[in-house]
């Protein structure tokens, strides 16, 4: 705004920050310009100077300057300090004689006189120029910033950025524990420490600061009962049977300052402001007469008992008579000693029958002896020095004895009259003053007229009350009132601490007390910051100190004053007063600036218009030229008349302009003003006086309507409980929006003070905060509208405000004769939504002062449109809650109460029978009313509710029959509804489709009024319970829904428990799901996690049962069916089992493995029923074996046992281990017995029958005694059968390779991007390598076509990854089938006869898996089938090279088997059991082996070539040695030992960290390269090997390789080899490692 150019009067074309000047308020008094060339910032005023801060952060001085050596005595216009030029100075201060500033960086710069070290620095008396200052913490270096300064007469005071007071200077005003003065160093005001201050003032000898209040509501820590000084109890109170003395008489010596220089006659001082009363008087006692000096006036005790005024002083300036000047101490430096103490000393005197009457001629206030009818009973005059000496105090003293705990409520006059027996109804009242804390009590009869406004302000009682026994209060205080507290819900609005300014403040006062100055209630000194108790709750914002007077101003723009009164400058009266009152203005002033001088109190306050005015109040100063006016000056104290009564106006403030702040100071008075230019000036203040002016009313309405409302006892009788706590809700939301807007009141005027300026607006920033505001208060009050509340509080508020509401007419603003006193009240607690316009108004006014396209103009364009959409919104809800109140009172009242609540609202309803029910009887009655919530049908008795949120409704199809028809759908009803007309037709429609899309967004988002989008989405969340009999019974389900069905994600709830999470389809469980149901009996419940179908559990899933077991595999129909795995039992309890197997209709049936731990027995077999029945095969931990039939789930039938030791039955069993009838035993050594056996196995066998020797007879019957195991076995085909039965089913057929081949793939990439969805909820579980794999999966390859060498190896690579996550069905099965094959082969499993059945599995799973992988990729060749070559790699001829050179698995030429593709990825999952087993089985030979390698490795290796007959010209002649140098060889000695064929020896080595023998035969291979390369080397030519020169070397090799199971890993590559490689080279090869085996086991050495 700066640079809008310079008008034409201005003389220096300065438009903002205008400095005035004058003196005293008469009509002649013309201020005058001080012309700067900057605009001004800050003033600040000392007794004679004053400093300026303009514009740029340059600071200049004017006035008397005698610390400055070089000027002469006469004032000197603004000069700049040159000292501070190159500082940015951002605030500056005045004391009486010397200056401060603080720089931008928080540094302080100190000058003028420096006699009582108020400048900080030592050893200088007066400082010139500015000087820095440091605030250093004890043992600290870097100095504390700052952010505000304030000078008294001897002492200053800092305000630091941590919020902290540091003092420095002379005298008790610092608030340090300082025992000698000057304090020259500045120090932590440590009584201060840990609050927040937020101002800080000096007055000539005191100090005050701001404090912000911490925790809820202010109340930041216990009531200080102890005084800190001297440990004494500050109040004593003695319980007696009817009533409670309670005293404060604590007076602490040493609150008394200590001075440099005390006279020699210093006496104690006693406040001479208060009798002091003996702490156990008791109602009969006489009256203690004030003592203030030892020596007391008889005669004024007698007055101090009569309570009459002896010397009424016609003149407030004449000295005081001597005797009373004798009574006061001596140590004062006012030029007239105790003047003041002896007036208010009387004044007290006189309270009792004081009255105030203005006269007409001067206006003074005159006291007049009481009237002639006061009784003068000793009680009276108790009743009266009582009152006098507690009332000061008595805000303390109720605070600190938590009277409030004691009482909850407060007493009539009635009672209290009672109580003191002495009021005096005919007696002239003394008039009540708007500040009660402050008032002095006289007669009891007063207190209840001080209650009406003291009950609103939660403040002390006055001083009798405090007298009165609890007991005795509770006995008689049965009165109409209660308490309630009225402040925000939360502790207000969130404050985002330091975004709105804090309105729970307290102000703390400490220094010189002697004019009451600290306002504690008496004129004793404080040497430490005290808190002002009768301030706290008063929401001040801002303190200002003059010379001997302090000056609050509130958030409610009101103004406390307390201190010297000499020149009436507190506003009020011309007495001095000791503790707070309000100063006298008239109605609707509002002060929002104040700032106490010398003797005079300038107010800057908003009037009739926008333009601000100032009050002036205090001292005239007569106009005189230059020297005259000091004399005059000096003597104006002996001349009566020359001060204001109250604050005056003055004259000549409209024609300053827009002032923006005022400042007081010495004798001075200085405006700081802006001119209006386009505007912008007057809207900022306009929109701060409004903010001001709209706090007001909030709390008019809150302490005068909303509090006495809530404070009537029948007010809960007269509204009901439900109504009730609406009400208390509404209060609570209407604090809060007060509380807010009396923030926002005082951050504008702050704004105005200093900024001025758009951008610190915090309506602009913080919009939403207001918004949500009134959005919540506005809804409140509807809700209570909309219950009836403003009709019920009919009769309560006529309790209160009488048959003619005056007061709410006022305070409504309605301007109607006669309304109704619920209108008003509706109107009234709907009035603070009309402020939303005004703001909008407001911001709009603004606006217009900026350029269009400049950013201030859209946000105060923003959020001007943001204020007005909410109005229309706020309008729009009141008129809904009119609506719907009317239509309650219509409403036939059985069905009201049950379907009255406080936030439904009224759409549409159907009285005028334009809805009604298709095919409804002639005297049916069908009445619909649409809410916002539901949709209501009401017939004669019976009402049915359909919640919104569940409510679809569409237009039925026109059909000729001319009916206009609404479908209906809810989750448990469809209605057909008939309009009466097709406009109605369409009217319930859109209304239906709009509430519902309301009900859907949240009411509180409004969907925009009519023109709102028309339908709402089909598919949405909303919770329902059903209500219809069936299996949904009183369960809630809330999630997804689509056309009146539960559909998506979603939770049903029933009421005994039951929970279902997961996918609904069309109304029924299906998909992925949890459920949980409890179990009473076992206190604990069943869980089942997997997917559903039809509203029943099918698929896979987990079921964990009550009773522990846990099932995991299939389900149908929500049965246990196919494949699956059931756990019983921790390891610890009565049966852990585990069976994996399959499963129908909730029984174990078809094949299936039972591991029974406790027996520790393993069950591998057919099931029917839950029983084994059918072939199977059992094994122990004890090595037993048994095959054969099973019945009935025994042993029955033809089996064949075998023990550990190989001892073999084979014959007829008849239960578990339980031989009976025909059979054979073998022995380990051939003989067998043959015949009939019965009896348990390992418990004595009956035997009848004949025994054999065979090796006595021929070899040949030998031969066919070894039983042959695995015929009783079931078959490996018929194993798992359920396993690749899923499988199929996943890819979609019906049985094993029936279906299509794109159907399947179809499926694939369904079931991986479902699984993978499903997944991406709980991220963890997927590592980064599987999503890799995943996203290679979803692609499709190409799967037709004829098969090249390169589609055969995109198909292997593909088929690896697929088999490498169990999210693709081949995945899924391969995981399968390894977890089935441990449980069968691990543990008691691993048994060594088990082995064959082991490598069957195995070749029936890779023949299987085949299947489906030529099923999915038709175009492969069957088992054994040929690749056609590419054409350049025809003529090698040799398949096997091609394939060779490859560095993954061999593929045997192009040859396209099921162990080449799927041995791969199947085996190295099936190693470990599979390979423990070939150890177990060839144990034997593997021993011998091994023994004989161990033998042979002892012998070095030239002995060991020769040994084995390897030829010479084999023997290598020398070896490597990397140690000598890296390619240096070394001759092999006849001790060198495992140096010749290293290579190749640790290439053989690497076959046991293989798995498929196609690795194990590249092993072989390699070994094989390895040893021809160091022959050619040795023979250097080429060389082609016969087996009799090949065989020793490579025998050499095997055993110097050392391999431990040797024999394990010849048996697994010679029963897994891929039979189309047994007759090539790799065969050849193998043969030659199978022969050095048993070479080695048969080897002799000699």
């Amino acid at each position: 705004m700066e640079a809008q150019g310079k008008s034409s009067e201005d003389d220096d074309g300065g438009e903002r920050g205008l400095l005035h000047s004058w003196r005293g308020y008469s009509y002649s008094v013309v201020p005058e310009r001080l012309l700067l060339p900057r605009p001004a910032l800050q003033v600040a005023l000392g007794a004679q100077h004053g400093v300026l801060l303009v514009e740029g952060g340059q600071v200049y001085t004017f006035g008397e300057l005698p610390w400055k050596q070089t000027q002469a005595s006469q004032p000197t216009k603004p000069t700049p300090e040159n000292a501070l030029s190159g500082q940015r100075v951002v605030a500056v201060a005045a004391g009486s004689f010397h200056s401060g500033a603080v720089t931008e960086d928080g540094s302080v710069h100190m000058w003028g006189d420096n006699a009582e070290g108020q400048c900080g620095l030592s050893g200088l008396s007066c400082v010139p120029n500015p000087t820095p200052v440091a605030l250093l913490e004890p043992g600290g270096a870097q100095s504390v910033p700052v952010l505000e300064l304030a000078c008294g007469e001897k002492h200053s005071l800092a305000l630091s950025a941590q919020r902290e007071v540091w003092a420095w200077g002379s005298g008790c005003q610092l608030g340090l524990k300082a025992a000698v003065f000057p304090v020259w160093k500045p120090q932590k005001v440590e009584q201060l420490a840990g609050r927040w201050v937020l101002q800080v003032a000096c007055g000539a000898s005191h100090s005050l600061a701001l404090v912000r209040c911490v925790g809820p509501d202010g109340i930041q820590r216990p009531p200080v009962d102890k005084c800190n000084q001297c440990n004494q109890l500050l109040y004593t109170m003695t319980d007696k049977e009817d009533h409670v003395i309670i005293s404060d008489g604590h007076y602490c010596p040493m609150g008394v300052e200590a001075r440099e220089d005390p006279p020699p006659t210093q006496t104690l001082k006693a406040s001479p402001s208060e009798p002091i009363l003996p702490s156990h008087s008791s109602f009969t006692s006489t009256p203690a007469a004030p003592t203030p000096d030892p020596t007391p006036d008889p005669e004024d005790s007698q007055k101090g008992g009569t309570t009459t005024a002896a010397h009424p002083p016609s003149d407030p300036d004449r000295p005081p008579s001597p005797k009373a000047a004798a009574s006061t101490s001596s140590s004062k430096s006012s030029p007239y000693p105790g003047e003041k103490e002896v007036k208010e000393y009387l004044r007290k005197l006189s309270d009792a029958s004081q009255t105030e009457a203005k006269m007409a001629n001067g206006g003074l206030h005159a006291l007049q002896a009481p009237s002639s009818g006061r009784g003068q009973s000793a009680l009276n005059s108790l009743v009266a020095s009582c009152a006098s000496a507690v009332g000061e105090r008595v805000a303390s003293t109720y605070e600190a004895l938590s009277l409030k705990r004691m009482m909850n409520f407060y007493l009539p006059s009635s009672r209290l009259e009672a109580l003191g027996g002495a009021a005096d109804g005919g007696a002239e009242r003394v008039r009540r003053e708007e500040s009660v804390q402050a008032k002095k009590s006289s007669s009891t009869g007063d207190i209840h007229e001080e209650e009406a406004e003291g009950l609103r302000r939660r403040l002390s009682l006055p001083g009798l009350l405090s007298q009165v026994s609890p007991r005795l209060l509770r006995k008689m205080g049965r009165s109409g009132m209660r308490a309630f507290a009225l402040t925000p819900m939360g502790g207000g609005v969130p404050e985002d601490q330091e975004v709105f300014p804090t309105l729970q403040t307290e102000v703390w006062s400490w220094g010189h007390g002697e004019h009451g100055e600290l306002g504690h209630g008496d004129n004793l000194d404080r040497l430490q910051p005290f808190c002002i108790k009768s301030l706290n709750k008063k929401e001040v914002i801002r303190v200002s100190a003059g010379a001997h007077h302090s000056i609050a101003l509130t958030a409610q723009s009101q103004v406390y004053s307390w201190g010297s009164n000499l020149s009436g400058q507190l506003g009020h009266m011309d007495t001095p007063s000791t503790v707070p009152r309000l100063a006298k203005l008239s109605e609707g002033i509002r002060v929002w600036d104040a700032s106490a001088g010398e003797r005079h109190t300038l107010l800057l306050a908003d009037g009739d218009c926008i333009q601000p005015i100032i009050y002036y109040s205090g001292q005239q100063v007569k106009e005189a030229g230059g020297e005259e006016e000091v004399e005059e000056e000096e003597e104006e104290d002996e001349r009566p008349g020359g001060y204001t009564q109250q604050p005056v106006l003055l004259p000549f403030c409209m024609n300053l302009g827009f002032v923006s702040s005022v400042v007081a100071g010495g004798r001075r008075c200085v405006a700081l003003s802006d001119r209006n230019v386009m505007g912008f000036i007057s809207s900022l203040h306009e929109l701060a006086s409004a903010e001001r002016k709209f706090y007001c009313k909030l709390c008019d309405i809150k302490s005068q309507v909303l509090r006495p409302l809530l404070e009537l006892e029948s007010l809960s009788s007269a509204l009901g409980p439900a109504a009730t706590e609406l009400l208390q809700t509404l209060a609570g939301r209407f604090s809060l929006l007060s509380h807010l807007t009396g923030q926002h009141g005082a951050s504008l005027t702050a704004n105005l003070r200093r900024g001025r300026d758009v951008g610190s607006l915090l309506m602009l920033e913080h919009a939403s905060i207001f918004l949500d505001v009134y959005n919540d208060y506005c809804s409140t009050v509807g809700n209570f509208f909309v219950m009836g509340g403003f009709h019920a509080l009919t009769k309560p508020s006529l309790d209160i405000f009488g048959k003619s509401p005056e007061l709410l007419q006022r305070l409504s603003e309605c301007s109607e004769e006669n309304t109704v006193t619920s209108d008003l009240l509706v109107a009234l607690f709907y009035l603070p939504t009309q402020h939303l316009h005004e703001y909008g108004r407001l911001l709009l006014k603004l606006a217009t002062c900026f350029e269009v396209s400049s950013g201030d103009y859209q946000k105060l364009q923003d959020s001007c449109s943001k204020f007005e959409a909410l109005t229309l919104q706020l309008k729009r809800k009141r008129k809904e809650a009119e609506y719907t109140f009317h239509f309650w009172k219509s409403f036939p009242g059985k069905m009201t109460d049950s379907l009255r609540k406080p936030s439904r609202r009224l759409i549409y309803e159907s009285s005028n029978k334009s809805l009604t029910v298709q095919n409804a009887g002639r005297f049916s009655v069908n009445w619909f009313i649409l809410f916002n919530d539901s949709l209501v049908h009401a017939q004669f008795s019976t009402h049915h509710i359909f919640a919104l949120a569940t409510l679809w409704v569409e237009p039925a199809p026109e059909d000729n029959s001319g009916l206009h028809g609404l479908k209906v759908v809810t989750p448990e009803e469809t209605l057909t509804l008939l309009a009466s007309s097709s406009a109605e037709k369409t009217k319930w429609l859109r209304a239906i489709n709009q509430a519902v899309d309301q009900a859907l967004s949240g009411a509180g988002q409004d969907a925009g009024g009519p023109a709102s989008k028309s339908d709402p989405p089909i598919s949405r969340t909303a919770s329902y319970t059903f209500y219809k009999d069936g299996r949904l019974k009183d369960a809630t389900y809330e999630g997804r829904w689509l056309a009146g069905k539960p559909h998506g994600r979603g939770i049903l709830k029933w009421p005994d428990g039951r929970i279902y999470t997961g996918s609904f389809k069309s109304g029924l469980e299906d998909g992925f799901g949890e459920f949980a149901c409890p179990n009473k009996a076992l206190n604990q419940g069943d869980l089942y996690q997997g997917y559903w179908k039809e509203g029943k559990m099918h698929g896979l899933g987990t079921y964990r049962y009550a009773s522990g077991e846990v099932y995991d595999g299939f389900f149908q129909d929500g049965m246990r069916q196919g494949h699956g795995m059931l756990r019983s039992g921790k390891h610890n309890t009565s049966s852990p089992s585990v069976f994996i197997g399959q499963w129908l209709q909730d029984k174990k049936t078809g094949y299936g493995v039972f591991d029974d731990i406790t027996k520790g027995e393993k069950y591998m077999g057919m099931w029917q029923d839950h029983q084994r029945q059918g072939t199977g095969v059992v094994v122990t931990q004890f090595g037993l074996y048994y095959e054969g039939a099973f019945k009935d789930n025994k042993m029955m039938g033809t089996g064949i046992l075998l023990s550990e030791d190989d001892t073999t039955y084979e014959g007829e069993f008849s239960d578990d281990w339980t031989l009976s009838g025909k059979g054979v035993l073998t022995m380990p050594n051939g003989d067998y017995l043959e015949g009939s056996f019965s009896g348990e196995w390992g418990s004595g066998l009956k035997v009848t029958g004949s025994y054999f020797k065979p090796n006595l007879f021929d070899t040949e019957k030998d031969r066919n005694r070894a039983v042959k195991l695995g015929r009783m076995s079931v078959r490996a085909e018929e194993k798992w059968q359920a396993v690749f039965e899923e499988c199929w089913s996943e890819l979609g057929c019906e049985a094993p390779g029936e279906g299509e081949h794109l159907k399947a793939w179809e499926n694939i990439a369904v079931a991986l991007t479902s699984r993978r969805q499903q997944i991406q909820d709980s991220p963890e579980i997927l590592s980064r390598s599987h999503s890799k794999t995943l996203e290679g999966l979803e692609v499709i390859p190409q799967h037709e076509g004829p098969i090249t060498i390169e589609r055969y190896h995109s198909i292997r690579l593909y088929l690896l990854k697929a088999c490498d996550t169990p999210l693709h069905p081949l995945g899924r099965l391969l995981e399968t089938l390894v977890a089935v094959y441990r449980m069968t082969y691990v543990g008691v499993g691993a048994n060594r006869r088990l082995l064959p059945q082991a490598v069957n599995e195995i070749k029936s799973y890779l023949c299987r898996i085949f299947q489906i992988v030529r099923f999915l990729f038709p175009d492969l060749p069957e088992e054994g089938g040929l690749i056609p070559e590419p054409a350049e790699n025809l003529p090698d001829g040799n398949q096997e090279t091609s394939a060779d050179t490859r560095t993954e698995s061999p593929k045997p030429g192009r040859v396209v088997s099921s162990s080449a593709l799927l041995l791969p990825v199947l085996l190295p999952r099936l190693y470990p059991p599979l390979f423990t087993l070939y150890a177990l089985e060839k144990e034997k030979e593997d021993d011998m082996y091994w023994e004989c390698v161990l033998r042979l490795n002892k012998q070095p290796d030239l002995a060991l070539l020769a040994f084995l007959g390897v030829q010479q010209k084999f023997w290598p002649v020398s070896i490597p040695n990397s140690l000598i140098a890296p390619g240096e060889k070394q001759p092999v000695a006849s001790s060198t030992k495992d140096a010749c064929f290293a290579s190749a020896v640790e290439t053989l080595q690497q076959i046991s960290t293989t798995f498929t023998p196609s690795d194990k035969l590249q092993v072989i291979q390699l070994t094989f390269e390895e040893i021809t390369q160091e022959v050619q080397s040795l023979l250097k030519q080429d060389f082609l090997w016969s087996m009799d020169d090949l065989f020793p070397v490579f025998l050499y090799v095997v055993l110097r390789a050392r391999i431990r199971n040797l024999g394990s890993e010849v048996s697994l590559i010679e029963d897994l080899m891929d039979p189309c490689v047994q007759h090539g080279e790799h065969g050849i090869m193998f043969t030659t490692l199978k022969a050095c085996y048993y070479q080695i086991q048969h080897e002799k050495i000699t």
